[in-house]
């Protein structure tokens, strides 16, 4: 680049903010805001591959990789809660607690007994308090449902030998 290049590029650069400054614009509060994903995007992102995932590990019964799952769904929901305390002007926080703390508790006996029985009837309890808290966020639209099989083809949910 030449200096005439270079000194024209410094004083366009000048007249911008010079611009900015008079007419009251701050340069750094023009900076893109941090992305905040949408409770649906949380949901969809977070949470439901690892729903999914949980169930895929107790049917095999990985129970490792199970209470794996149980735990990251735990933080996935965690996470949802962080961003949007509220949703819809509803205390997500607790909606998430009402619907998921009885089943998640049930899960996690149920792996920790290896016992595939219990693990499906408070995988279903949950899978049912996902849908009563769509239903009470006004979302009853959006149906969860106990997975009929993997969306996940490049992962293997059987039990490794050490």
């Amino acid at each position: 680049m030449g200096r005439l290049s270079f000194a024209a590029l410094l004083g366009g650069l000048a007249l911008l903010l010079a611009s900015m400054a008079a007419s009251g614009q701050n340069p750094a509060a023009s900076q893109p805001q941090a992305y905040r994903p949408g409770v649906g995007d949380l949901m969809t992102m977070t949470v439901q591959p690892r729903h999914i995932r949980l169930l895929l590990a107790g049917h095999e019964q990985n129970w490792v990789y199970a209470a794996y799952e149980l735990h990251e769904l735990q933080e996935a929901f965690d996470r949802v809660v962080q961003v949007w305390p509220r949703y819809k002007g509803l205390p997500l926080g607790g909606m998430v607690d009402a619907i998921a703390q009885g089943p998640m508790t049930e899960l996690a006996k149920a792996i920790q007994a290896k016992d595939e029985v219990a693990f499906d009837a408070a995988y279903e309890k949950l899978t049912e308090g996902c849908n009563a808290c769509h239903q009470a966020a006004n979302v009853g639209h959006v149906v969860i449902k106990v997975p009929n099989g993997s969306t996940f083809p490049d992962q293997d949910f059987r039990p490794q030998q050490p």
